[in-house]
This record gives C-alpha cells, structure tokens and sequence, in this order.
C-alpha cells in the first residue's frame, strides 16, 4: 500500500484534518496531487490546505505555532522531519 513518509499513519494535516495519505478537501486524488509539506517550524500540512491559509492571511505564519511560515527545503536525499506534535 502506497503511503506518505510523514510520521504516524494516524497523523493528519493541522488544517483540514484529514489523513495525509488520504485526499485534503480539494483535490481529488492522494499521493501526488496532494503533497505534504513541512514549515521550518516542522509543521506539516497537505499543500493545498497551508497554500489556501497562508493566501487567506495578512501574515504568513504557521496556523499552529503562529511562527514565520518558510516551506522547508528538501534534498532528494534527506527523509522528511518528524512531525511535531500538532497540538504545539
């Protein structure tokens, strides 16, 4: 079974709420119309759902720990960050 490398398989994005191998609100299908991506902060969100906020905010902060929101980079060979917990 296909699956996100994003920490738990229970793990959901702070936004929608929804599984990260299973479909945010506006896309379709899981897996590559719906990438997840990680803050700085390594806080982890499907792209739609943290493209959708941070273009509904004066400030680009991450909806959960309020901090300056910069996407992370990765290199193709760097594993993703551990989830922070959603709840910080």
């Amino acid at each position: 079974m296909w699956t996100w490398n994003a920490g738990d398989k229970d793990d959901v994005c702070g936004i929608c709420r929804v599984a990260f191998d299973s479909c945010p609100p506006d896309a379709k299908f899981p897996g590559d119309d719906s990438p997840v991506v990680w803050g700085q902060c390594g806080h982890a969100f499907h792209l739609q759902c943290i493209t959708r906020w941070l273009n509904s905010q004066a400030e680009q902060r991450c909806p959960i720990c309020r901090g300056a929101w910069e996407f992370k980079q990765l290199t193709t060979s760097e594993e993703p960050p551990p989830l922070r917990d959603q709840g910080q």
